[in-house]
């Protein structure tokens, strides 16, 4: 054998491995590694106390999936004063019976929802090289699975949450007089934004599933504090130097997941936090602007699709936001 084949072997093997090892490691980050991302957030009246939000996004849950189930029913110790839940939260039929067993400890808590496509219909293999050619799902192989939504609102609803499909709604959190308007999933032109009955809360908040602009715009418009949204699992794969390879939606790659604001700076001058570790981000995403802007919350959720069950330097989180007086 010459020593270029000899070398082209094993050139061959030593990639190989690093693939299988990322893939091994991919599969450990989305079933493992799950996170809680702590943000402060000044946004509410001078001396108003202190608000905890729990947002929770993406489950995509299965029954099988107990480190999951167990990681979300311990998010209860963390006592939120608020839930706010941007949907996609079961991956097939018998899945619904997951979410409610994982969210149960947080039923209790007053709280807000909408729902994702993937709470509509059951995953189905996918192409994942179409979502780098347009914000898409992705071509179907099969028709998906009806999942049962209604059923699963009818549940949130008895227990005390408020549905913000294509609704507004009134909650008090902590003594706290909080209005909220939400959509139904924007991806899937599912959303109508209601109309305007003229009431806000000292705090009022968005919530959607997918962050498209055309829907941050309207919560802006509403004059909302701060707006809530999931839907991008973070890229799901990011790649040291260059980030999120995608979100899924008209976001750009920069703004795949973390604590950021609508349409600009934060108050604070950051774009977005956390930054991903050797993820760029653009010059012009941190200059200032002199357009108002809300603080917006993408979570990079908690599940994947059962057909790509592999998250690469972007693990699993729920967020615990803080908010506290300007």
């Amino acid at each position: 054998m010459s020593a270029f084949r000899s070398a082209a072997l094993r050139g061959t093997g030593l990639l190989a491995a690093a693939g299988a090892g990322a893939l091994g490691w991919g599969l450990h980050e989305a079933a493992q590694q799950y996170r809680l991302r702590r943000h402060v957030v000044p946004v509410l009246p001078p001396g108003t106390p202190d608000l905890r939000v729990l947002h929770v996004s993406d489950l995509h849950l299965l029954p099988r999936q107990r480190s999951r189930v167990d990681f979300v029913r311990g998010l209860a110790d963390l006592a939120p004063d608020l839930v706010i839940s941007t949907g996609d939260n079961m991956a097939s039929r018998e899945g619904m019976a997951a979410a409610l067993e994982a969210l149960d400890p947080l039923l209790g808590v007053p709280g807000a929802f909408v729902f994702g496509s993937n709470d509509y219909f059951g995953p189905t293999p996918r192409n994942p090289f179409t979502y780098f050619f347009s914000p898409t799902s992705g071509h179907r192989r099969a028709e998906p699975e009806h999942l049962p939504a209604d059923e699963l609102a009818r549940a949130f609803t008895a227990r005390g949450w408020v549905d913000l499909t294509n609704a507004r709604g009134h909650l008090t959190a902590a003594g706290l007089d909080v209005t909220l308007v939400g959509v139904d999933d924007p991806h899937r032109d599912y959303d109508e934004f209601p109309a305007d009955d003229g009431v806000r809360g000292r705090l009022h908040l968005g919530v959607t599933h997918a962050p498209y602009a055309r829907i941050l715009d309207e919560f802006l418009l509403d004059g909302c504090h701060v707006a809530f949204a999931g839907h991008t699992h973070g890229g799901q794969v990011c790649v040291p130097g260059y980030g999120a390879l995608v979100t899924n939606c008209d976001m750009p790659r920069w703004r795949a997941s973390g604590l950021q604001a609508w349409p600009g700076l934060r108050p604070d001058g950051v774009a977005v936090a956390p930054e991903r570790r050797f993820a760029p981000i653009p010059h012009e995403a941190r200059v200032a602007t002199p357009a108002p802007t809300m603080w917006l919350n993408i979570s990079a959720g908690l599940g994947t699709s059962p057909y790509a069950r592999v998250r690469f330097a972007c693990p699993p989180e729920a967020s615990l936001l803080v908010l506290t007086s300007r």
